[in-house]
């Protein structure tokens, strides 16, 4: 099966109806795969769930689908880069299910290795904790947190053969490795790719029988916040 397409519309072809769940990785903007949330976005599609650790800024990453009221809740840990992130939630226009980063994380790994739910220490006793189960273990409390899966994981790597191993560089492994696993359908864009035994398997970080779909992308790579002092 060739899982190689010329542009990211065309990955996302039949893969994409109102009212989805997509996961989106990196970090801030770090490591996002911002060619497929463009796609996403030019797709039309409404009532999107999208499961990331942030919501980008207000015009570029997922932002762009806030900016289009596309999504109808996000599932995150870090909103705080996003002026209309907020007044949309302040307003009740968007819904928000807040995670401690280290819970998103491992909820996100849990639903790829299959792991309906865990228990954690972490927002016991906070509102983290509301409207959950909680057990005793060795005389402590935990909270039992479910695992997450998706309809679409949108993920960015670095190089990808044509089977779809892939690796990742540096804050690009934030969230995309274990987002590959989690997502029903996963479409990954890449800086290069190479043929099939070109990657030292050593270095291989996501196996390609997790991924559905490539596309080579280009990429603005925007800093999200720069700071520069005086020389």
């Amino acid at each position: 099966m060739n899982k190689v397409y010329p542009n990211a519309k065309a990955a996302l072809d039949g893969l994409v109806f109102d009212g989805m769940t997509i996961m989106a990785g990196g970090f801030g903007l770090c490591g996002i795969p911002e060619n497929l949330i463009v796609a996403l976005r030019d797709s039309g599609v409404t009532g999107v769930t999208a499961i990331s650790n942030n919501a980008g800024v207000d015009d570029f990453g997922l932002g762009l689908l806030l900016q289009t009221r596309q999504i109808r809740k996000m599932v995150s840990s870090y909103v705080g880069e996003n002026a209309t992130f907020e007044k949309q939630y302040l307003n009740g226009e968007l819904e928000l299910e807040f995670n401690p980063q280290g819970t998103l994380a491992e909820r996100i790994r849990a639903g790829g290795a299959g792991i309906p739910g865990f228990y954690t220490k972490t927002g016991v006793g906070t509102l983290i904790a509301e409207g959950k189960e909680h057990k005793q273990f060795n005389g402590e409390t935990f909270i039992l947190e479910t695992g997450l899966v998706s309809d679409l994981s949108l993920v960015k790597a670095w190089k990808a053969d044509k089977e779809g191993n892939l690796v990742y560089r540096k804050t690009a492994r934030n969230f995309n490795p274990m987002m590959a696993t989690a997502g029903k359908v996963t479409v990954v864009e890449v800086e290069e790719l190479v043929e099939i035994g070109d990657l030292d398997p050593d270095q291989i970080h996501t196996p390609g029988i997790f991924v559905d779909r490539i596309v080579v992308g280009t990429f603005e790579k925007r800093i999200e916040k720069r700071t520069t002092r005086a020389a």
